[in-house]
Parts: structure tokens; C-alpha cells; sequence
């Protein structure tokens, strides 16, 4: 009672907290008059002028009222607009490492340029990261004419960029690019082999835009690169042809989960099935034989019983294409992973492709809190704030709209049946689009889009799908949904990030319209007509009410919801929402109060009847709630596994660092190797034990098999009464040191350096990426240690932890082997390993969605043949000289080489020499 009182008076502690950011507004403001009157080349210079002052000793926060200034007066110029004063605000929530909600429409791209402009300042580089390519590119352009203006270079990370561009982008001052390429780089940079091929510098401060998709939504995601594995693809149709037989009665589905389990009656089913097609060793298929073969069956009944085409995924030509559940895209070429994506090529008939193995693995979260700073923006985070805070330590900051909202938010309207909703929403449509009024829909998926535009057919009215089948057209048809009268119906409102503009966007109109018209008076006459005409079809759109958006179903996220009410009522305009439900939605037929809602609603609404009320509208949010706390335990529990991994990832990459970084790695190998002796010994002479005990034939074996010597253990007992086991270890290592010491002395030292850094580096890949697999393996059984009642998290951590020590120790032992074993000559220094080929993945452990097909083969190899081939790009003679001593970290190693011979670089002009 007394915290409403004192919201009443006082406000509440977002209110108070944007109140006291007024002060710094005021300052800022104040410099306005005298920016103003400088010239283009004195406003240009602040730049100059700030660092010099940071560099005396300055602080960011000292000179922001001044630097935030300077990006407004430079903004009105090259950009022509000025920042509002709550964009200000939002400005300094960002550069304070906070996350500035702020609604559509209210301009947070512009809001950016502020806090990346300060920041930038202080030539550590600021990452300004986007949810996709297209916007990372827009914006990298429309905002760097105001970064280059005010002396500041920028760049931009898109999917295969040659590593001489993408290096050159990480070094400018501000870098453009998705969440995914900056994660990936994180990754590929530390499989890298040397630090000159590596495109990232440390991390300084990163602004994330739409942070609640990213940070959220995508975080349920962890980022992997994979390398290809056997070909499995018999196998996969085989079961699939199995899995099809089973009845309904044979397994159980769990729709929340997304899961689905045999019973008993279907276990018993299913092995006589596989016994007779010869795939099932034994009787039982749980024993440890079948472990590959239960697998198999799992991923394919989740491909038969859970996924379902045009919903999860579209078939086109001739592969399966994953439809994101977030933004309704399809995703080209990007794969489920663990199995899934072949089980679901297998039911669908199309080509298998073969699985991959983990090399590499980070959350979003791991990685985005490698950040000293980081900040963020949307227009939907309040409902999240708790997770921001909890996993990120981030304050979410409501920032007040410049113009007060007038969008109009109606009830829910709830109907008995889907048909009975799409007829009520066909007629809703045709009624406000005769009025002139636009309407933007939201699905949920393409099927139910495509349903959607059937009954708008039969009212006759015109529309526009814009959906995962027409996503080359999104932007555009986003950008033109505000036209009188328009209809764009639209899966989970893809094409975030491109304005809503009422009356039309005159950009796009010019491209459409002007595209063959050369520049000129004609051109410019034409331009200001289209202009007149967008003016005049705004007025008749605002006196129409604004934008209509209709949501056909809820969302089992409430910012999804929020954000597709977001499109309307930009900048004060006049807009409406509203929601049309039925009890055949996926929300409330899962997550919706049980069965006494569902009757009363079945009883008490005729056919075609429509009701409405808070108490309904009441029990969706709860529903939603109910989800929203569901995933949030998820990618809790996706970071809690993953700090595990983090710390292990942490130490090998700090390893591979200090390996490419040392001048030689001599002592490494030493101690490597006198661990190893010490572990030989201790193995074959256990402490305090007598001579009796000690295993001596087996340390004679071991010696030879691990350290290449042979070693008269009993000789050396029988000569020297009261040998301790310490001796024994020094002769031991001393004869390891001296047959390596003998093969090292015919190579150069630098060559020497060289083969110790290769087999090292080479040795510590190849066990994380064991290692990486046994974790995974480990993670997906570790849960059913619950039934003993050990929490599964504790268990995991204690198993990863004796699996890492012995990872470590089976690392020292491989390399003082290979040193030992391998034969050595006088020859040009070894070139550093090559990467293997592999792909970048981004799926989700809930659904197995993958949303990232970056293949790498332009930088670190050549495509696997299933894949389509591409072109790797070719620099041109102007782009890297004509000198091939100029053409090192210009041209990809796996590119053909710039003099015509038709060899790769790397074989060619490129060849490492002595």
C-alpha cells in the first residue's frame, strides 16, 4: 500500500532514474549554440581534441556532455536529423553499460551513434552487434557517413569475408556485424596457429541491438563449429522406414518439452522391428551395443512425431530448410544438429547429409560477458529484466517516447474453434482496409499464414505474405505495410529493424519506382511527386485511425506480443491492436489453465461466438508466464553446463596462446615430458611399496611404447643396492632427454621451434576436440542421475573435471610420444597445421533449430561434396600489387593463387620457405 503511495508521488525508480539524467541533458544542450557555429573541419577536429584530453588523463564520463553534442550537431548535418533529448537519455543508459528500452519507432539506431561515438574515443574498438546481415550492412553505412565525417573509421563482419577484411574491420574503430559472425570469429580465431591470422583484438565494449533477441531468445543457442563424420545415411533410412510403423499407442509425446519417449509396449515393438531388419545386437536395445542404434531411433521419432513441414521446416528443392520459430525466416542451408536434421531428411525422402562433430563451443552468454562493458537496446526488455540482471548484470532503463503513445490496445477476442477465429479475422481485415486503414497480421507460422491468406481470397481482399518462402522481399514489404489500405500478413513479425511508415516509404518507392531514371531535374521532379503523394496518403491513413495490427495467436513469449503491438503507433501517430485467440491455439492447448477452462469456454461460446475479457486476457499472461519461466530455466541451465566447459575452454585457449606467442616452447616440452616420465614410474612403483612389488617389465614396456627407449630397469637394481624410485626416474628422463636432444641437434634451432609449436598445437586441438565430444556425450545421460538422487549439475562438473585432468595428462603423454617416435631430417621449417574444413552452427538444445550456415571454406579449406560449391572471392591485382612478397594475409591460403599457375596459394606463391 505505502510503495503505491509513494509511486504516486514520488514515481517509480525507472521514473526517478531518468529524472536525474535531466541534469546531463541540460549540459548538453547547453554546447548546442557553440557547435553550431562551427565550421564542417572545426567540428570534424573534436574528435582530436577528445582524445588528446583522454590521453591527459580524462575520463569518458568527463568529456560526454561535450562528445554526445558534437554526434547531434554532426548528426543534423550529414544526416539531417537531430537527436530528441530522451534519445540523450537513452545515449547515456547505453554508455553506462545499461539496456535502454525504448520503443519502435523512437529511433535507437540513431540513439547508438552516441554512446558507440565516446566510446570509440578511446581506440579500443567498439562492436555495435545486430540480430541480422541486412541491418548490420545498413547500418554500418547510413551511421559510418557520420563516423567518417567526424574522422572515425568503421567496418562491417558479414559471412565469408577474406581474413585480411575482416581483420582490417575488428581494427577500425567501430565494427558492424551479427551476433553470430562475432561470436564465430571468437571461435575460429582460437583454432587459428598462429597470432597473425587471428581477426579479433580484445574485447573493449559491444552495443547489442534488439538485445532481447540476442540475449534471450538466441541464448538458448550455444555457437559450435563442427567438422564432418562418417557417412550414416542407410542407417538413418532404415530406421526411419521402422520408426513410421509404430502406432500412436507406442510412444508418449510431451508437446512442452518437445520430446517424445517409447513404452514399454513400444520398446518390445520397436526391437523386434530392428531384430528383423538385422540393426539390433542382442535382444535388448538399451544394451551398450545399440547405444548408436537408440539414438537413431530417438532423433527419428522426434522427426516424425514432433516436427511437422511448413511449420518447422519447408522441403525446397530437394532439402530440408529450417523455418526459425522467431522470425518466421528460412534459414538456407543451416542444420539441426545431433542427428536431427538427417532424421527429418530421411522421413522427407531428400538427400542425407552427413552429421558433424564438435571442434569448438560458447554461449552467448559466455561469450557476451567477455565484454568490460556492455550495454544494449529494444523495445521490449522490462518482462526480462530479471534474467538481464541475473546472467548479464545489466539495469533495464524504460526511456519515456518523445511523443506520447496513442495506440489504442483492445481486449483479447476469444472463439471456440481456429475456423470460427480466421473467419472473424478475414471479415476484421476487409472491414478496416475498405476504410483505408493498413493492417499488419502476425502468425505464428507459414502454414498458418498461408491458411490466413485462403479466407482473405474469399473476402476478396488484397494482400501481401511476407514469410519465410518471400524473406527477399521483407524489408521492402515491411517498409510499405503502412500504405492506405495495405495487408501484410507477416510470421512473427520478421523484418524487425526496418520502419513502419504511414502512408509509404519514400526510399523504397525510388528504388521501385525511379530505379532506370538517371540523376537529373526529371528525376528530382519525380522524386518530390512521390513525396507529395506519400504526404497525402499519410493524412488519409491517419484520419483512418493509423495501423491496424491483428495478432491471429499469442505468442508463448509476451515480447513477442510486444513486439509485434510495437509496429503501430510510432511517434505519436494514432494506432490499434488487438488479439484473436481460439482454444485450437498451440498456447492454450499446452500451457492453458486445464480442463475446467477449457469446458466452461466449450459450453458458454456458440459457434462463430466471440468473447472477450480481462480475466480471459488474465490467463493467457499467466500461460505465458508459465513459458517465459520454462525457457528461462532452460538457458539457465544451458549457462550453468556451459560455465563447466567455459573454465576448461579458457585454460586450453590460454595454452594455445601462450604456445603461438612464446619464441619457443622448448621448456614446455620438457616438462611435458618429465610429467610423463614421473607418471610411467608412479604407475610401475607405487609409493612406500618394495622392490617386490615394483612392475618392472611393465615400465620397460611403457618406457618403449611412450618414451621410444629401452630402459635395463633390472640392471640397474641389480647393480646398485637400494635404488630409490626417484633415481630410477631421473636415468629415465635423462635418456628421454638425450635421444631427443640427439634428434634436434641435425635442424636448425628455428625449424626445431617450429616442429615443438606444430606438434603441440596440433596434439592440444585434437584432444579438446575429443574432450568436447565426451563432455557432450556426458551431458545427455549425466540427468538421469537424479533417480539416485544427485543433482545432475554437481555431477556433471565433478565427472568433467576427472575428465579434463586426465585430458591434460593424455596430452603430455601424445606429445612426448610423438617427439620420441617421429623421425626428423634437414628440411624447409614444417608449415603450421591447416584447419580442417567445418561448418558454424547455432542450434537450440530445446528444438535442435540452427540458424548459422557459415561455411569457412574460403578461409580455412575446401567444401565437403554435398555441399554447393561457391566461388572463393579472388583479390584483384589493384587490391594486393602486383609483387607476390606484398600478397601474405591478403590472399586466402585456400584461394587459387593470384599468378595463373591454377595451384592454391598456400602450394604456390604462399609456401611457407626457410
Amino acid at each position: 500500500m505505502f510503495g503505491g503511495l509513494a509511486k504516486t508521488f514520488f514515481g517509480s525508480s525507472n521514473d526517478r532514474y531518468v529524472k536525474s539524467l535531466g541534469s546531463i541533458v541540460q549540459k548538453i544542450n547547453a554546447l548546442e549554440p557553440s557547435l553550431q557555429a562551427m565550421s564542417d573541419d572545426e567540428l570534424a577536429q573534436q574528435t582530436t581534441r577528445f582524445r588528446d584530453r583522454l590521453a591527459a588523463g580524462e575520463t569518458l564520463d568527463d568529456i560526454l556532455p561535450e562528445a554526445f553534442a558534437t554526434v547531434r550537431e554532426g548528426s543534423v548535418r550529414i544526416l539531417g536529423m537531430r537527436h530528441f533529448d530522451v534519445q540523450m537519455i537513452g545515449g547515456i543508459v547505453l554508455h553506462r553499460g545499461e539496456i535502454a528500452e525504448m520503443r519502435t519507432g523512437e529511433g535507437k539506431t540513431l540513439v547508438a551513434t552516441l554512446a558507440t561515438y565516446l566510446n570509440a574515443l578511446a581506440g579500443k574498438g567498439v562492436h555495435v552487434i545486430t540480430v541480422n546481415d541486412y541491418l548490420a550492412r545498413r547500418d554500418a553505412e547510413w551511421m559510418g557517413q557520420l563516423y567518417r565525417f567526424l574522422g572515425m573509421t568503421t567496418g562491417v563482419i558479414v559471412p565469408n569475408l577474406p581474413d585480411h577484411e575482416r581483420r582490417a574491420a575488428y581494427h577500425s574503430d567501430i565494427t558492424y556485424g551479427t551476433n553470430n559472425e562475432f561470436g564465430f570469429d571468437y571461435l575460429r580465431d582460437n583454432m587459428k596457429y598462429d597470432r597473425a591470422s587471428m581477426t579479433q583484438r580484445p574485447f573493449a565494449y559491444a552495443i547489442v541491438d534488439e538485445v532481447d533477441s540476442i540475449l534471450i531468445d538466441e541464448a538458448r543457442t550455444p555457437l559450435i563449429i563442427s567438422g564432418p563424420t562418417d557417412d550414416k545415411s542407410d542407417l538413418y533410412r532404415s530406421v526411419d522406414l521402422i520408426v513410421k510403423q509404430l502406432a500412436p499407442e507406442d510412444y508418449e509425446k510431451d508437446e512442452k518439452q518437445k520430446s517424445i519417449i517409447l513404452t514399454e509396449d513400444g520398446t518390445e515393438r520397436i526391437e523386434r522391428l530392428l531384430e528383423t531388419a538385422g540393426l539390433l545386437q542382442g535382444a535388448n536395445l538399451y544394451d551398450f551395443e545399440n547405444t548408436q542404434v537408440v539414438h537413431h531411433v530417438n532423433q527419428s521419432l522426434r522427426a516424425n512425431m514432433m516436427f511437422k513441414v511448413d511449420t518447422d521446416y519447408i522441403v525446397k528443392d530437394d532439402k530440408v530448410v529450417i523455418i526459425d520459430e522467431f522470425t518466421g525466416r528460412m534459414m538456407d542451408g543451416r542444420r539441426w544438429s545431433d542427428g536431427l536434421h538427417q532424421a527429418v531428411e530421411a522421413k522427407e525422402g531428400v538427400q542425407i547429409e552427413p552429421e558433424n562433430q564438435t571442434l569448438a563451443s560458447i554461449t552467448f552468454q559466455n561469450y557476451f560477458r567477455m565484454y568490460p562493458k556492455l550495454s544494449g537496446m529494444t523495445g521490449t526488455a522490462a518482462t526480462e529484466a530479471a534474467e538481464f540482471h541475473d546472467i548479464y548484470k545489466m539495469n533495464v532503463v524504460s526511456i519515456p517516447t518523445n511523443v506520447e503513445v496513442r495506440r489504442i490496445d483492445e481486449e483479447d477476442e476469444f472463439y471456440k474453434t481456429m475456423q470460427d477465429k480466421f473467419i472473424a479475422i478475414a471479415k476484421a481485415i476487409r472491414v478496416h482496409a475498405e476504410k483505408g486503414q493498413p493492417v499488419l497480421v502476425g502468425t505464428v507460422s507459414i502454414e498458418k499464414s498461408e491458411l490466413l491468406g485462403e479466407y482473405l481470397t474469399q473476402e476478396g481482399v488484397p494482400h501481401k505474405v511476407l514469410n519465410a518462402r518471400y524473406h527477399e522481399m521483407e524489408a521492402y514489404i515491411v517498409a510499405q505495410a503502412g500504405r492506405a489500405g495495405a495487408v501484410t500478413i507477416a510470421t512473427n513479425m520478421a523484418g524487425r529493424g526496418t520502419d513502419i511508415k504511414l502512408g509509404g516509404n519514400l526510399e523504397f518507392r525510388v528504388e521501385e519506382e525511379l530505379a532506370e531514371m538517371p540523376e537529373g531535374p526529371e528525376r528530382d521532379a519525380a522524386i518530390a511527386k512521390i513525396r507529395e503523394e506519400i504526404e497525402v496518403e499519410k493524412q488519409a491513413v491517419l484520419a483512418a485511425g493509423g495501423l491496424f495490427v491483428l495478432g491471429t495467436e499469442r505468442h508463448e513469449s509476451r515480447r513477442i506480443d510486444n513486439q509485434l503491438r510495437g509496429r503501430s503507433g510510432r511517434q505519436g501517430d494514432p494506432g490499434l491492436s488487438r488479439f484473436y485467440l481460439s482454444l485450437d491455439d498451440d498456447l492454450l492447448r499446452i500451457f492453458g489453465p486445464d480442463t475446467m477452462f477449457a469446458k466452461m469456454m466449450r459450453s458458454n461460446i456458440g459457434d462463430g461466438e466471440a468473447i472477450g475479457s480481462k480475466w480471459l486476457s488474465k490467463a493467457i499472461e499467466t500461460a505465458q508466464k508459465k513459458v517465459e519461466a520454462r525457457n528461462y530455466d532452460i538457458r539457465k541451465q544451458v549457462v550453468e553446463y556451459d560455465n563447466v566447459m567455459n573454465d576448461q575452454r579458457k585454460v586450453i585457449y590460454e595454452q594455445r596462446s601462450d604456445i603461438m606467442d612464446a619464441d619457443t616452447v622448448g621448456d614446455v616440452v620438457i616438462d611435458m615430458r618429465a610429467e610423463t616420465v614421473n607418471a610411467i614410474v608412479a604407475e610401475a612403483i607405487p609409493l612406500n611399496s618394495y622392490h617386490e612389488q615394483w612392475n618392472v617389465e611393465g615400465l620397460k614396456e611403457r618406457a618403449q611404447a611412450v618414451l621410444g627407449i629401452d630402459v635395463p630397469v633390472d640392471q640397474w637394481i641389480a647393480e646398485q643396492d637400494g635404488l630409490e624410485p626417484e633415481d630410477i626416474e631421473t636415468r629415465i628422463r635423462e635418456a628421454a632427454d638425450k635421444l631427443i636432444d640427439d634428434k634436434s641437434a641435425g635442424l636448425a634451432p628455428e625449424t626445431w621451434s617450429q616442429v615443438e609449436k606444430s606438434i603441440l598445437l596440433q596434439n592440444l586441438d585434437h584432444h579438446w576436440k575429443e574432450h568436447l565430444a565426451m563432455l557432450d556425450a556426458l551431458r545427455q545421460v549425466v540427468h538421469l542421475r537424479a533417480y539416485a538422487q544427485k543433482t545432475p549439475i554437481n555431477e556433471y562438473k565433478q565427472e568433467a573435471f576427472a575428465m579434463f585432468e586426465r585430458m591434460l595428462s593424455a596430452i603430455r603423454e601424445d606429445v612426448t610420444s610423438t617427439f620420441a617416435r617421429a623421425q626428423f631430417q634437414m628440411a624447409p621449417p614444417p608449415g603450421l597445421p591447416e584447419l580442417p574444413d567445418f561448418l558454424t552452427h547455432h542450434f537450440d538444445p530445446l528444438t535442435g533449430e540452427d540458424d548459422s550456415d557459415d561455411w569457412d571454406a574460403a578461409t580455412f579449406g575446401t567444401l565437403p561434396q554435398q555441399m554447393p560449391p561457391f566461388q572463393i572471392p579472388q583479390p584483384t591485382g589493384e587490391a594486393i600489387g602486383e609483387d607476390p612478397a606484398d600478397w601474405e594475409g591478403k590472399v586466402s591460403r585456400n584461394a587459387t593463387c593470384p599468378c595463373g599457375s591454377g595451384r592454391k596459394y598456400k602450394h604456390c606463391h604462399g609456401a611457407l620457405v626457410a
